[in-house]
């Protein structure tokens, strides 16, 4: 089957993460050029609105400002003459306009600039891609909080630097990567709430095309301030986008700041990625990603199901932080329209934004089918002889024996366990230094990796509770 959205020159064969994904659909060619040209029509309507552009012309411009018709891959080749395709994307829109009104034609793009139609176009596809981000970040954050509650107690190693160091529970585990899907979508919230502007410049940020335009289709002077203010106030009601305080041309803080908010949500998805790829390792095999026929198939190894879920989300978190690197760098705008950094934005930010999407979709599937393998978490936790409550012992023992005397004791004791794979227990009782202080009871107890798992219960009751709240911690 043909999807009607697909890039027949981009077909995601070598970006699986976001192949197939809505994301993809939002933020495809098709998307930005009909982005373009809601950014034309909302312009012209808010002319309108100002009484500067008849009604009628607005209403016959909206009406042709659809994607459907429109050669993409014509207005490609010949944006390589403009070096951006506003420029042909006009020309072509006039056409279409005049087909049905010559006399609405000569108001397409009335005093605008590329750069102005391109931008808006940008932050259009960004909130709707984002739109769909942060619905598949709150159900992977609702499934995670379901897996917090169901094992708030359940105990598993901590690991640090790769190896066993205390006990902790998955459930608070779980807790942390619903925390930071949380924290990302509260910065793409703000963004989607404050930082995603129209932009409204002309050809070098002073508006000027805008306000002639004005003057000689109202017949009268204008009254700049005030038309200025008019102006951004019904371009920002017809497009949904925030106010910017200037035109931002040459500043590119809302580019800068979508990279960051996408690299950080990146991030955010591949650290889970990257603990259930490890928590899969056939030698800990403490979760499964959910399977289905053919998922996670080795082409040369039949007895693996690889975690591909994880697999794919982490490369996505890998590419994130790189393309927003280059965007970043796209600061560097020279004079009032850079000649090449604001050209080099547009397909780093796209391949953000689907790169994110894509792994945010994934990660859903992921979360809402996990499977907790418990029993192999509890004989993990074995594996140290209880060495991995060493910590414990250490606190329980220096005011009995002092500090360093303690920590030297354990020392001892966990390496003659390991060494004659003894129960840490045992070995305790028999030593001098220790042998008497407690009973057998008390030492077993003492050594049970599950009875030392802190505040990792109230933790997660903590977390859930002020997310569901709405209060940040």
């Amino acid at each position: 089957m043909t999807d009607r959205h697909a890039d027949p020159l981009d077909t995601g064969l070598l970006s699986p993460v976001r192949a197939g994904t809505p994301v993809e659909a939002a933020v495809d060619d098709r998307a930005w050029l009909q982005a373009m040209l809601d950014a034309e029509a909302a312009l012209v309507r808010a002319q309108a609105s100002l009484g500067t552009v008849p009604a009628a012309a607005a209403a016959t411009i909206t009406a042709a400002a659809r994607v459907d018709g429109f050669d993409l891959r014509h207005l490609a080749v010949a944006s390589r003459e403009t070096a951006n395709p506003v420029v042909g994307l006009v020309r072509a829109l006039t056409a279409r306009v005049a087909e049905h009104d010559p006399a609405a034609a000569e108001f397409v793009h009335r005093g605008s600039t590329s750069q102005d139609i391109f931008d808006t176009g940008a932050m259009l596809v960004a909130r709707r891609a984002l739109a769909l981000v942060r619905a598949d970040l709150a159900r992977t954050a609702e499934a995670l909080a379901v897996l917090a509650a169901a094992h708030r107690d359940t105990p598993m190693s901590g690991r640090t630097l790769a190896l066993q160091a205390v006990p902790i529970t998955f459930g608070l585990k779980a807790a942390g990567w619903r925390r930071l899907l949380l924290d990302a979508d509260a910065r793409l919230a703000r963004l989607d709430r404050e930082g995603l502007p129209l932009s409204l410049g002309g050809a070098a940020g002073t508006l000027a095309g805008y306000l002639e335009f004005a003057r000689v289709d109202g017949g009268a002077p204008v009254d700049t301030a005030a038309y200025l203010e008019r102006l951004v106030d019904a371009y920002a009601a017809e497009t949904g986008l925030a106010r910017p305080v200037l035109p931002w041309h040459a500043l590119r803080t809302p580019i800068a700041d979508l990279a960051a908010a996408l690299a950080l949500t990146a991030g955010a998805l591949g650290k889970i990625a990257l603990d259930v790829q490890t928590l899969s390792r056939t030698e800990i095999a403490e979760v499964a990603e959910p399977g289905g026929e053919g998922r996670g198939a080795s082409s040369a190894m039949p007895h693996k199901r690889n975690p591909v879920l994880a697999t794919l989300i982490r490369s996505a978190a890998l590419q994130v932080p790189a393309l927003a690197q280059g965007l970043h760098q796209c600061l560097l705008a020279d004079d009032e329209r850079s000649g090449g950094a604001w050209h080099a934005e547009w397909q780093l930010l796209r391949e953000a934004l689907r790169l994110t999407g894509g792994a945010a979709h994934t990660a859903v599937e992921l979360a809402e089918g996990l499977t907790v393998h418990a029993d192999r978490m509890r004989r993990n936790l074995d594996l140290t002889g209880s060495a991995i409550v060493t910590e414990r012992l250490g606190a329980v023992l220096a005011p009995l024996l002092g500090k360093q005397p303690a920590r030297e004791t354990l020392t001892r004791a966990a390496a003659q366990a390991e060494r004659d794979a003894a129960p840490l227990a045992r070995v305790l009782a028999e030593l001098p230094e220790t042998k008497g202080l407690f009973t057998p009871e008390e030492l077993d107890a003492l050594c049970d990796p599950a009875a030392y798992t802190g505040a990792a219960g109230p933790l997660v009751d903590r977390s859930l509770r002020r997310d569901t709240d709405g209060i940040s911690p």
